[in-house]
């Protein structure tokens, strides 16, 4: 019996796709199926500055890769790239990969310190307490526009939810808001500006940590400085960090999606509003397709390895792809198959470093988005699908904006509406006019006031 020779697979270093910039951009689905049938479960790949990297694209090679830290590190010291001093200071993905005291970027018995504190500090929160802020935030949210029969639901809904009720969570002011929304984006695009979003996040959650330490309360962040784990203030500092950026873009990310599938598949639409499919499996489906991240920086290889054929070497990057995986014929054959139900998708990774808070998240989208269309149940696209635009970077894609129209009607009145913000200018106090009109025009629209 013969068998097929193995196929060759090229290191690092050769001519292989980027997977940043227009091109790579325009379409990363595409491109991620373009590298399956080409190299297979794994794929070099270049980030930016054309630094080589590893891409996993196969469902069950993404789960060995996040289920053997022994193989494959969360440390970003061992990144050759930067020991070679290939990666400058102001590198756009040096907010992700620099290293910090952090329960992602350690393993052993220092991540087990330091998640611990995050999982015990997580657990702590009564459930339906989040429900009932998500509710009143996400009916504040709606008053702001009910009445003009129109609005953006990613500017006015999608985006702002997810951090208005983390705030309320971490115990920081409802005017931290807006500024960490823009922040936390930044990072996660990896712009050119990244690096001052960084520092914005680092100074504002410093204020928090400081105002914690003097007056603690019933909050994510008091927990956790109170935790037998011992947090200093850079820990303390740096796991909020962590948990807003992914806690905002994930859970942000999750409500567009499921809102632009509630818009734009009528199936769907009927499904969900006949009972065939509840919201919690609605969610899923969309985790299944259309994860909030795309990808995953953060793996390096401990030691020279071997994934799928591919010859890894140390301290070589790979990037954990959850868009890729999740589309695996391996695992779906049919990729318009109904995933009713299964959890097995990886958009919340898996292993040691699986996401602590994705249960809080989908409390947020699950009743963020059934009290919106509980409200307005006539909700239609108020442009054509095709007319609606995207943004992907290296770790995300989502739709832009959502305009929709529906009758208008009165507001509910539910009490209180976000403080406006002070103004706060950018870490190196060359803060611009078009980004404080940008964060004022930003809450102008929050609260009705355009």
């Amino acid at each position: 019996m013969s068998t097929t020779p193995p196929r060759p697979v090229p290191s690092p270093g050769c001519p292989v796709h980027r997977l940043y910039g227009p091109e790579a951009e325009a379409d990363p689905v595409g491109l991620y199926e373009k590298l399956r049938a080409e190299y297979g479960p794994v794929a070099p790949v270049l980030v930016h500055g054309d630094l080589p990297a590893w891409l996993v694209l196969g469902h069950r090679e993404n789960l060995d890769v996040a289920r053997t830290p022994s193989r494959f590190s969360r440390d970003p010291r061992r990144w050759r790239e930067r020991q070679e001093g290939n990666v400058p200071p102001d590198h756009p993905l040096s907010p992700m990969t620099a290293w910090q005291p952090v329960c992602h970027m350690v393993e052993g018995a220092e991540h087990e310190r330091l998640r611990g504190a995050i999982t015990d500090s997580v657990e702590r929160f009564d459930r339906r307490g989040v429900r009932r802020y998500v509710k009143r935030f996400a009916d504040q949210l709606i008053d702001s526009f009910v009445e003009s029969g129109r609005c953006d639901l990613v500017a006015d809904f999608a985006e702002p939810l997810p951090m208005l009720v983390m705030t309320q969570l971490v115990g920081a002011p409802e005017s931290y808001g807006p500024r960490l929304v823009e922040a936390a984006r930044d990072v996660i695009r990896g712009t050119e500006t990244a690096l001052v979003s960084n520092e914005l996040m680092t100074t504002t959650l410093q204020e928090l940590v400081a105002r914690k330490r003097r007056s603690p309360g019933r909050d994510f962040t008091s927990w956790i400085l109170e935790h037998e784990a011992g947090f200093s203030d850079a820990e303390a500092v740096e796991h909020l960090r962590l948990v807003l950026i992914a806690g905002f873009e994930t859970t942000a990310n999750l409500i567009a999606n499921t809102l632009r599938l509630v818009l734009t598949d009528t199936r769907f639409r009927a499904n969900l509003s006949g009972g065939q499919m509840t919201l919690p499996d609605a969610l899923e489906q969309v985790l299944w397709n259309e994860p909030p991240l795309m990808t995953v920086i953060g793996r390096w290889a401990a030691g020279d390895t071997e994934l799928a054929g591919a010859r890894i070497k140390s301290g070589d990057m790979l990037l954990i792809s959850p868009g890729a995986g999740n589309r695996d014929p391996e695992v779906r054959p049919d990729p318009a198959a109904p995933m009713h139900g299964n959890r097995s998708h990886l958009a919340f990774s898996s292993g040691p470093h699986e996401c602590p808070g994705q249960d809080i998240g989908r409390a947020i989208a699950d009743t963020g988005i059934d009290t919106l269309l509980a409200r307005l149940p006539d909700l239609e696209l108020g442009v054509a699908e095709g007319e609606l635009e995207w943004v992907s970077s290296l770790m995300t894609r989502h739709v832009v904006a959502l305009p929709v129209r529906f009758a208008p009607r009165g507001v509910k009145g539910t009490g209180s509406s976000p403080v406006p913000p002070r103004p706060v200018p950018s870490p190196t106090g060359a803060g611009t006019a078009a980004g404080a009109a940008s964060r004022t025009s930003w809450w102008r629209r929050l609260l009705g006031r355009a």
